[in-house]
């Protein structure tokens, strides 16, 4: 009995996390629903290549928001494990970008072979930069978004160092396949990369400790630590971890483009996972966490841009109305609202409660 108590409450507790970006979701659904009933409408037409591909508002929502997706789920990691969040993604991706470009223009053609080489060098480029974030982090105790800002300052210099401040151009049927779409398929190949990374992460917690180790080092460190768990490594593995969704995001967004371009690739993107991640329900001083919110929470601002900018506003203008709404959306899932809907909640049950036993 006590077991099944527990297991309802959790439930109850991860239902409850999910809510606020799930509400935001669907009042967006709704209103465009109201404002327009055609934004939803797909359909299917002949792209610049001769495929029959699909398009739309919503095809744009889930495709726009591949890269925000995927580095909200390791930022949510970070998030939970750090108590801080890396302003430094958006650099580091014109970093791993760039290193990807580089490898590509050094090769005789762009072959399979060669692109994966380069995806794996720039992987391994981001996985050093991300160690060593999480190393002033884990190691020299620096808060999280202050040790960050060093490579935000400095990383797109650091992009613009390796490809000699040009602005190369790579041109391959893969590449455009990568970041658009393969033949024969009309869904864009970034949202497979985007279910690819959710159930990686979705298998490295089913079957790995890592989700309840990055939660108790979240929650409380020194209490880990008692109970033997190496808080150090988890930060450091988190920041890792991150690298390795920067480089998928920043080639995705190579392929994309088909050039490199370090002042503008995935420019802003940071405050935008970070956005994700509080959308998402998840505490912005470590914790408890739910990827899934950080993933909802992703296209809930990819949703709202679309919507945006479907209603003529101009682009100078978004980021206020983006600012007033997601506001909005935070304060409802504080902590400090949810406090307060819970105890209504309880004083609503008591009050009923009586009234239910007189009849």
């Amino acid at each position: 009995m006590a077991r099944d108590l527990r297991k309802a409450s959790r439930l109850r507790n991860e239902y409850s996390q999910l809510l606020v970006p799930v509400i935001a979701i669907v009042a967006l659904v709704v209103f465009n629903l109201i404002r327009d009933p055609s934004f939803f409408s797909i359909s299917l037409t002949v792209n610049n290549e001769g495929n029959h591909v699909l398009t739309g508002n919503l095809i744009s929502i889930l495709n726009g928001a591949s890269e925000l997706a995927i580095l909200a789920m390791g930022m949510t990691l970070v998030t939970a494990a750090s108590g801080g969040q890396d302003i430094s993604v958006g650099a580091t991706a014109a970093i791993a970008g760039s290193v990807f470009v580089k490898v590509l223009r050094n090769s005789a053609s762009i072959t399979p072979l060669t692109i994966i080489i380069g995806f794996v060098v720039c992987v391994v480029v981001s996985i050093i930069f991300g160690a060593f974030n999480g190393t002033l982090v884990a190691i020299f105790n620096i808060q999280p978004m202050i040790a960050t800002l060093i490579l935000f300052t400095c990383g797109r210099s650091i992009a613009y160092w390796i490809n000699g401040g040009a602005t190369p151009t790579v041109s391959s049927s893969i590449l455009k396949a990568i970041g658009g779409f393969i033949p024969g398929i009309p869904v864009p190949t970034p949202v497979f990369i985007v279910i690819l990374c959710a159930v990686i992460f979705a298998v490295i917690f089913r079957f790995t400790n890592l989700s309840f180790y990055t939660q108790a080092v979240g929650i409380n460190q020194q209490a880990a630590r008692l109970n033997g768990i190496n808080s150090t490594w988890i930060k450091l593995l988190a920041f890792m971890i991150l690298g390795i969704c920067v480089a998928v995001a920043g080639c995705i967004r190579v392929s994309r483009l088909g050039l490199i371009n370090h002042e503008t690739i995935l420019a802003e993107i940071e405050m935008d996972a970070i956005l994700a991640v509080a959308i998402g329900g998840n505490a912005l001083n470590g914790g408890k966490f739910k990827m899934s919110g950080s993933v909802i929470g992703a296209y809930t601002i990819q949703a709202l841009t679309t919507t945006l900018y479907a209603m003529k506003v101009s682009s100078s203008e978004i980021k206020a109305y983006k600012a007033i709404v997601i506001i909005i959306l935070v304060v409802i899932g504080s902590p400090v609202v949810k406090d307060a809907a819970a105890r209504l909640r309880a004083r609503l049950v008591r009050k009923t409660a009586p009234v239910a036993e007189r009849s």
